[in-house]
C-alpha cells in the first residue's frame, strides 16, 4: 500500500486474517471455525430493546448527547461489579471507558511507545494487538508459550536478550485467561513470578482479559493486575458477555496513567456511545446478569467438547490440540512438514474454514498451526465441521505422500 499522499505510518496497518477470511466464512453451508464471535442468540436481548427505548424516551437528551470524558458514573461502579465477581478488585476512579477495549489498547499504545520501541508478547498472540501495534511502528518481540501458558524462564531470557542489545521493552502485552489464539490459561503459580519479572525489570504488563468471566467451570486464579494495581493495566470489554456492537469496554488504570488516558480517550473519540455505555449499565443493574454470562460459558463448552471430541481422532499423528477450559478458541498444530495455510485450501473444497496460524506471529511463524474457533456454531455444526476438517486433513496428506512425508 504506497501512494504520495500516504503516510510511513500507513504500511503499518495491516489486513486482519479474520476479515480475509469472512467472505469465505460467509458463503452458503460454510461451517465457519473462524471467528471469535460471541452468541448472541444466547442472551436474552428483548430487555436491551425494552431498555434502549425507554432511555430515549424518558432520557432522550442525556443519552444521545455528549458525555463524560471517562465515561458514564453509573457504569464505573457496574464494571468494578463485574471485574469483582472474577475476583478482580478496582476502584471506581480507576476505570477508563472507552469504545471497546481495542481502543483502549490503541489508545496505551500512544502513551506507552514511540516508534521502534519494543512490546514484549506472547508467541503466538491476539492478532489485533498485532495491527495495534504494526501501525504504531512498536516493534514486537515473542515470548514462548507452553501448556500453562507464558514462560517465566522465557521471559527472562528475552529481557536478558534484548538488554544485551541496549533495547529494553516498554511493556509486556498478555491474554491470561483462555488466551486468543490458543485457549490456554496462564498457571495460578506463575503469575506472580511474572510480575515479579517484570517490576525488577521495570515493564509495565498490558493484562488483556475479555474472557475471564467464559470460563467452562470454576476458574479462580488471581489477575496479574491483583499482585501490583501500579505495574499492571487491565484491559476488560462487554464484547464476549454481552454484546461487541454496542462498543464498551474499559481500563483499569494505575494512578500514573489515568489523567493520561483520559486526555487522550477525548482525543480519540470525545466519549463514548452514552446510550451503549447506558445499556451496559443496565446489563449489571438488572441482576442476573452472572447467570446469563455462566450459561453462556456453559453452552460454549458444551461446543468445545462437540468439536474436541469429534476432530481428536481425525488428526494424523504427531498433531496436537489444545483443551480449553473457557473463551472462544483452540489451536491444532500440524505434524513437521505440514502447512495450515496449505491445508486451508482443502478445507475450503470440504466447506469448512478456520485462520492459519502465520496472522497470530508477528515474524510470520506458526506455519503449523491454525485457531478454531468454536463459539457461533452449535454443536451439532461443530462436529460437522470437524468431520470436514478431518476430511480436508486426509486430502492435504495426500499431497504429501509423494514428498515422503
Amino acid at each position: 500500500m504506497s501512494h504520495p499522499f500516504l503516510s510511513d505510518a500507513a504500511v503499518g496497518f495491516l489486513p486482519s486474517p479474520v476479515r480475509d477470511v469472512w467472505e469465505l466464512s460467509m458463503q452458503p453451508g460454510m461451517v465457519s471455525l473462524a471467528g471469535g464471535n460471541p452468541d448472541l442468540r444466547l442472551n436474552d436481548l428483548g430487555w436491551m430493546e425494552e431498555a434502549a427505548a425507554r432511555a430515549i424516551a424518558e432520557r432522550g437528551p442525556e443519552v444521545l448527547q455528549y458525555g463524560a470524558g471517562t465515561g458514564l458514573a453509573g457504569l464505573h461502579e457496574a464494571i468494578v461489579e463485574v471485574m469483582a465477581a472474577e475476583g478482580v478488585h478496582a476502584a471506581p476512579e480507576s476505570i477508563q471507558v472507552t469504545a471497546g477495549s481495542q481502543l483502549a489498547l490503541d489508545l496505551l499504545t500512544k502513551l506507552l511507545f514511540a516508534r521502534g520501541d519494543t512490546v514484549l508478547a506472547e508467541a503466538p498472540t491476539y492478532v489485533g494487538a498485532l495491527g495495534v501495534f504494526g501501525g504504531a511502528g512498536v516493534v514486537v518481540e515473542h515470548v514462548g508459550m507452553d501448556d500453562d501458558g507464558l514462560r517465566p524462564d522465557a521471559l527472562r531470557e528475552q529481557i536478558d536478550r534484548l538488554a544485551a542489545l541496549g533495547r529494553r521493552p516498554r511493556a509486556l502485552y498478555t491474554v491470561p485467561n483462555f488466551h486468543n489464539p490458543t485457549g490456554i490459561s496462564l498457571a495460578a503459580e506463575r503469575r506472580p513470578e511474572i510480575v515479579e519479572i517484570c517490576r525488577q525489570a521495570g515493564i509495565p504488563i498490558i493484562e488483556d482479559n475479555p474472557y475471564g468471566q467464559l470460563a467452562f467451570g470454576e476458574h479462580r486464579v488471581p489477575s496479574l493486575h491483583s499482585f501490583d494495581p501500579e505495574l499492571v493495566i487491565y484491559l476488560g470489554s462487554f464484547s464476549k458477555i454481552m454484546a461487541p456492537g454496542l462498543r464498551v469496554g474499559w481500563a483499569s488504570a494505575p494512578a500514573w496513567l489515568r489523567r493520561p488516558l483520559q486526555l487522550a480517550s477525548e482525543s480519540a473519540v470525545i466519549c463514548p456511545s452514552v446510550l451503549s455505555q447506558e445499556l451496559a449499565r443496565a446489563f449489571v443493574a438488572r441482576g442476573g446478569w452472572r447467570e446469563t454470562v455462566a450459561g453462556a460459558a456453559a453452552e460454549y463448552g458444551r461446543r468445545a467438547e462437540a468439536l474436541q471430541s469429534t476432530l481428536l481422532p481425525l488428526l494424523p499423528a504427531g498433531a496436537a490440540l489444545t483443551a480449553p477450559r473457557g473463551g472462544f478458541f483452540s489451536w491444532l498444530t500440524l505434524p513437521e512438514g505440514w502447512s495450515s495455510a496449505g491445508l486451508l485450501d482443502d478445507a475450503v473444497d470440504q466447506r469448512v474454514v478456520f485462520v492459519p496460524g502465520a496472522s497470530f506471529y508477528a515474524d510470520g511463524s506458526g506455519e503449523r498451526q491454525f485457531r478454531l474457533a468454536y463459539s457461533l456454531e452449535a454443536p451439532e455444526r461443530l462436529e460437522e465441521g470437524a468431520l470436514r476438517l478431518g476430511r480436508a486433513l486426509d486430502a492435504y496428506a495426500g499431497t504429501l505422500e509423494p514428498a515422503g512425508l
